[in-house]
């Protein structure tokens, strides 16, 4: 996948690609359904998102919202076969850009597109004054087509990331795991970490979790993929989502435990996949009871994630 983090400069070989349009948060199956019809003939398929996300820069000390960090945004669209992915800055002056300015500048002279799909509640431009109507009729006199792609619903309901957080917050991984049509995923470096777990028998990789929506605080039957380093792989873990009542912490991240393993993996990134919810954060009287239930939970994860 090739990335490009402005419109200006882009190579005439990275133009004229079939683009999917939007903020493509958690990259559900809504989302996934824009994408399949920016498929188009031999056009390059390509991705025109924003870094940050546009409620981040209109509302930056709102709670974390997102699903996924611009990394795993990118690791999931590189798996549908996404192979240019146009991440725009979003930005004072592209916030203040007309409708109009945006398609003739950003779209057309920078990033020169053959072909646009956007959802039916696509809205653009300063103020939102852009839909998907203002698109179409600027696909008519700039020469691209224009796709737009009816809204998906499961059950009844819409799919949308606003469900899929409820159902996250709510310790129903597998709920949102049908509406996303993949694993909910934290993504992220292994970071140094107090060492506990280590000390507990239990060696943990430390991640943060900053900027994203916090899913139900506790411990969860994960799958880890090892993105980098000399242990590129998969494997089965459990990881505790929260902020370690025992030792008085009181700032979020996950520590995850792979099963089986005993790599240095320091720097290296992860995806972690969140399985099954196990059980919420709690104290213990002392660590003998905190290691039992560590073991309990652990065998629990492998008895759920040998039947995936």
């Amino acid at each position: 996948m090739r990335i490009h983090e402005h419109w200006n400069g882009i190579e005439p070989s990275d133009r004229g690609a079939s683009v999917a349009m939007g903020n493509f948060d958690g990259v559900h199956l809504g989302h996934q359904a824009v994408i399949d019809l920016a498929r188009k003939g031999q056009a390059p398929l390509g991705i025109v998102t924003f870094e940050p996300h546009p409620r981040q820069f209109f509302a930056p000390d709102a709670p974390p919202f997102r699903l996924m960090n611009a990394e795993a945004r990118t690791h999931r669209l590189e798996k549908l076969g996404v192979t240019q992915l146009y991440e725009l800055p979003f930005d004072a002056a592209l916030a203040g850009m007309e409708a109009g300015a945006f398609v003739a500048d950003v779209l057309v002279a920078g990033i020169g597109v053959a072909h646009v799909t956007v959802g039916a509640d696509f809205c653009f431009g300063k103020g939102r004054k852009g839909n998907v109507e203002t698109l179409r009729n600027a696909g008519r006199r700039h020469g691209f087509g224009v796709t737009i792609a009816e809204l998906v619903a499961q059950d009844g309901e819409e799919i949308s990331s606003t469900a899929i957080r409820a159902a996250l917050s709510e310790g129903r991984p597998r709920d949102a795991a049908r509406m996303l049509g993949h694993w909910h995923r934290i993504e992220g470096a292994v970071m140094h970490g107090d060492k506990r777990g280590k000390d507990l028998g239990f060696p943990t990789a430390n991640m943060g979790v900053e900027g994203l929506h916090l899913p139900k605080l506790g411990v969860y039957a994960v799958k880890i993929d090892i993105l980098t380093g000399p242990h590129q792989g998969s494997y089965d873990g459990a990881a505790s989502l929260g902020v370690r009542p025992m030792f008085g912490e009181n700032q979020p991240n996950l520590e995850t435990y792979i099963f089986d393993f005993s790599g240095g993996i320091y720097g290296e990134h992860l995806s972690v996949a969140l399985i099954d919810y196990l059980r919420p954060e709690m104290k213990f009287d002392g660590l003998p009871d905190l290691i039992k239930q560590m073991n309990a939970d652990c065998d629990r994860a492998r008895t759920i994630l040998t039947t995936l």
